[in-house]
Parts: C-alpha cells; sequence; structure tokens
C-alpha cells in the first residue's frame, strides 16, 4: 500500500526525516507517535506530496508518487489545522468540495453523525474548533478512498463525537481500507490502531503492536511505555 525508503527531509540546515524506512500494508489502522518535532506531520506530507524529500522513494499502491498525482485520488486527508474560507456557509463548502472531486459521497450520513444539520447555513468564520473539526471529518471520509489519512482528528471534539469518530474508523476498517493517524491522545491511539510508529528525531525508533512495545519497553501500559523511550532517549 505505502513503501517508503531511505526517506531525507531538511528544512534548511534542520534535518527532520534522517533515513526513514516503512511499510505500510494494506487494511488496517496504523499510529504514527512521536514527540512534537518529531518528523510526523513531514512524513504525512511527503507521502501526499505536499512535501519533496531531499532524497528517498515514496510508492503508494505500487507506483512512485515523484512527479505524478493521479494517486491522491485514492486518499483522504484530515489535515491537523483546517483554514476553511471564513465567509462560506458549511452546505457551501460541502458542496466546493463535491465538485472538485467529482466522487459519489456519504456526506449526509456523515452530517447526521456528527449532528451537523443545524450548522449547515452557518458561516464557517462563527464556529467553535470543535465544530469546525467534525465538518472536517465529514469533508474527509465522505469520499469512498481506500487510504485514510488523519492528523490529530480528535482535536476540540467532545465526548460523543469522539466515540462516533471512534466507531466511524472501526466501519472503514471493516471495509478493508487503510487508516493512518496521528495522535497525541495515548487512549485514543491504543483502542483504535492495530500498529504503531514510532518516531524520533527523524528516524523510526519502533514498528509493531502496541503489545510487542510494552515487552521491548519492558512497561506494564502504553502510556509508560511511550514515556520510558523518550526518557531513555533524552537522558
Amino acid at each position: 500500500m505505502v513503501s517508503i525508503q531511505n526517506l531525507h527531509k531538511k528544512f534548511g540546515k534542520n534535518p527532520v526525516l534522517s533515513g526513514v524506512d516503512l511499510s505500510i500494508k494494506e487494511g488496517g489502522i496504523f499510529a504514527v507517535l512521536g514527540p512534537n518535532g518529531s518528523g510526523k506531520t513531514t512524513l504525512i506530507k511527503s507521502i501526499l506530496g505536499m512535501v519533496i524529500p531531499n532524497k528517498g522513494t515514496i510508492s503508494v499502491y505500487g507506483q512512485n508518487i515523484k512527479n505524478n498525482s493521479d494517486y491522491r485520488y485514492n486518499i483522504d486527508y484530515l489535515p491537523q489545522i483546517a483554514n476553511f474560507p471564513s465567509n462560506l456557509k458549511v452546505k457551501e463548502l460541502i458542496k466546493m468540495i463535491k465538485d472538485l472531486r467529482g466522487k459519489t459521497s456519504d456526506d449526509e450520513h456523515l452530517i447526521e453523525l456528527f449532528k451537523l444539520n443545524p450548522f449547515l447555513d452557518k458561516k464557517l468564520g462563527t464556529l467553535s474548533g470543535g465544530t469546525k473539526q467534525k465538518v472536517n471529518l465529514v469533508l474527509t471520509f465522505m469520499f469512498n478512498s481506500p487510504l485514510i489519512i488523519l492528523d490529530e482528528p480528535t482535536s476540540g471534539l467532545d465526548p460523543i463525537s469522539l466515540i462516533r469518530l471512534k466507531d466511524l474508523i472501526q466501519v472503514e476498517k471493516a471495509k478493508g481500507k487503510t487508516i493512518l493517524i496521528t495522535s497525541h491522545i495515548m487512549s485514543f491511539v491504543e483502542e483504535v490502531s492495530d500498529e504503531v510508529v514510532f518516531l524520533l528525531e527523524g528516524k523510526i525508533y519502533f514498528k509493531g503492536c502496541i503489545s510487542e512495545l510494552k515487552i521491548k519497553t519492558n512497561q506494564p501500559d502504553f502510556e509508560h511505555a511511550i514515556a520510558s523511550i523518550l526518557t531513555e532517549n533524552h537522558a
């Protein structure tokens, strides 16, 4: 599904990714973890073609993504911060995205799921952060793509919307989709992910399931296992 080989990226003199090798198989939920500045968002944006690496290759669906943008039509992406035009109404934005992508979508079900009907005629600039995130989620999930990339999807969500998001992720996984997530919320990651990748200073420190990480770090739970990695590498 996604294959990354010897990926390097610098911003100025600052190395952000330093020789990342990563293979993500088709189907399942993969969480990319790491402290701020570890390269998570740069890695995701490299897969999306939004960041051009200095070195290395990325293949999606067996195709090298260099000089090729068609593969993006098979990816749904939720950015960490959605910069919507503040003067547009919610329903206008949804229609605009549907017109741009030109694929069938499931927006009505998602609008109902996240209880957005009362907000459809409101301008995006008037919405709270949590409501904007629900709009963001509708725009991401309303197209039936095999690869879904979610950058901090829980941001600003109330507890009920968080439960709905978890259920939605499991429904998409059951369809055989591949879901790539970054999150700082360890309980969310532990609940939904099949496999985790831990990035530290631009390199992959660990890839595997959470139970393997606990064994590797000799810790009783996931949060302590993560803390152990960070303490060990910043001692």
